[in-house]
Parts: structure tokens; sequence; C-alpha cells
């Protein structure tokens, strides 16, 4: 595999990174169907955690299997597959080499009460990364919560140690919790205030919700107003996020949401595309879709990426 100058440009941004944690990055931005483009679709399936079962897959019964999973990513051509130790851990021999995977490390759940606070358990660590043949550690961090500070400096912690070891980090960065409102979790001042502290906690890979054009923050909405930054349509708060990841030299890419229908999948990538991001991170507008339905809604976001459509 010879990485495309697309990709070796990237991987330049990532200047003292070791070369492990380099191999891994062009693995996953050389694999699959916009494999060499810089561009990525991954498959994420830690919802069961989040969500329960049924929610997350009886309106697809056969994504109960992970083994399920895997192949679809795989069929689908998509760049990598990311999901907790466990559905990893029940595929990784039978689909071993055949797509980078990520290794999500911490999770939540809903079944704890309201007083608990905004937080995730550490659920894996980086050495079942290496064994079961992950090129990524996947770690959600909640800014805004009362607990975010903890979670700062475990993923410090784990990020050191991944990157000593070879493995890339991603970063889903969803703000959340006692300091922020329910708008305000999509407001795009904290949505580029989330890719923002991904970028300066060492991430990789950052992983954020599209941004609405709401602005949550006095301080910062002066700002806005003031330098006139333009936040009018998706594409703009796209690129706005994309500058505040390192004014590009960062992986970007955007998390698909509640299901929806596909036209609104597609509005989405498209907005991703020309606001410059490097993709989509999608998982239940793939996965509670019939096999059928998510390999051809996956193909045309694809074509989407590649600018064919």
């Amino acid at each position: 595999m010879r990485a495309t100058k697309t990709v070796q440009k990237i991987l330049a941004n990532y200047e003292g990174e070791t070369p492990g944690v380099k191999a891994n990055l062009c693995r996953m931005l050389m694999n699959g169907k916009l494999g060499g483009t810089g561009k990525m679709i991954i498959l994420p399936v830690d919802q069961g955690f989040e969500h329960g079962p049924a929610r997350s897959f009886a309106p697809n019964p056969a994504g109960y299997d992970p083994h399920y999973h895997y192949q679809l990513a795989i069929d689908a051509g998509l760049n990598a597959y990311a999901a907790p130790l466990g559905p990893l851990e029940a595929g990784a021999d039978t689909f071993a080499g055949q797509i980078p995977t990520i290794l999500k490390v911490n999770s939540a759940n809903s079944l704890m009460g309201d007083g608990a606070g905004k937080n995730q358990a550490v659920t894996a660590s980086v050495d079942d990364a290496l064994r079961i043949g992950a090129g990524a550690i996947g770690f959600t961090i909640y800014p805004g919560s009362d607990m975010a500070l903890d979670m700062f400096e475990e993923i410090v912690e784990m990020r050191k140690e991944a990157a000593a070891k070879g493995i890339a980090t991603v970063i889903w960065s969803y703000p959340r919790g006692e300091a922020i409102t329910k708008d305000g979790e999509t407001a795009i001042d904290v949505a580029a205030y989330a890719a923002h502290i991904a970028a300066l906690l060492g991430a990789h890979i950052i992983k954020i919700k599209l941004g609405t054009d709401h602005l949550m923050l006095p301080e910062a909405k002066k700002v806005y107003e003031a330098e006139r930054i333009d936040i009018s349509t998706q594409a703009a708060r796209v690129k706005h996020c994309v500058q505040s990841s390192f004014n590009g030299r960062r992986i970007i890419v955007f998390s698909g949401g509640a299901a929806k229908g596909a036209d609104a999948v597609y509005d989405d990538a498209r907005a991703i595309r020309d606001g410059g991001g490097n993709g989509s991170i999608i998982g239940r507008n793939s996965f509670q879709r019939s096999r059928e339905d998510a390999l051809a809604m996956l193909g045309t976001l694809v074509d989407i990426y590649r600018g064919k459509a």
C-alpha cells in the first residue's frame, strides 16, 4: 500500500508523532472506497451501551450480531469500524486484518440516575486494543460536565500510553452536562469549542456533532457578531469547526446523530464535504436500516465525498 499525496499531506500535520500512530492513521485513510482521498466514513456501534439493545438493534435485528457490523463495514468499503471491547472481540479473529478497527475504551449507559452526573466509565485498555488488532482507541469527553476535568485527565494518560505503543486516538467530544443547555449541545460556538478541546488534548481524529446557528455562550456571541464569523449555513459551520481543529491540521469527522431520512443524511454529508470536513461517522443511520438499504445509502455517501453526487 502506497499512501497518496493527499494522505501524505494529512500525515505530515502530525509532527512529532510516533511512526506507529502514523501507520495506523494511514491504514484508515487508505482503506475502503474512499481510500487515498482524505475523506472517511466510519461505522460506530457503541449505541448498545448508551441506549440498550432493543433501542439500538430492534429496527434491524441482524444488528444484534457483532459479525453483522464487521461485514457491513467491509462490504460497504468503509475506512474503519468502531465498537466497545465485547463486539470487537466477538469478531476479532474472523475479521482480522480485513478492516481497521477503533476500540471504544469508555462508555456510559441510560440506567443511571439523573444525579449521577455526565461521565463515562473506562471499559477497555490500550493493551486490549493491541491484543485484538485495533489501530486506534476511542474516548468520549463531555465538555460542560462537572466531570469533564476528570475525563480530560483520563484521556491524556491513555493517549500517552497509546501513542507510545503506536495506537492512534479518536476523541468523541460531546458537550453536555450541568453547564450546557439542550440547545447548547449543538450550538456552533460550543461545537467549535468542543473540537478545539479535543485537538488540545491530542486527538488524532476528532468526532463532534454538526452545529446549529445557535450561540450559547454570551461572551463568545459578542465575538462571533463583532468579527462577523459566518455561521449562516451548515457548510460554513463545518468550515468553522475545521478551522477550530488547528486550522485543518487534525482530521475531523461528524456524527450522524439520531435516525433520520436518507435525504437529510445526504444533505449533511454534502455540507461536511463543502465545509472541508474529513467525513462522517455514522451509526444508527446505517445499521438500523436493512442491509440492502444501508449499503445503498453508504454507497451514495461515498459518491458524495468523491464529488459525484
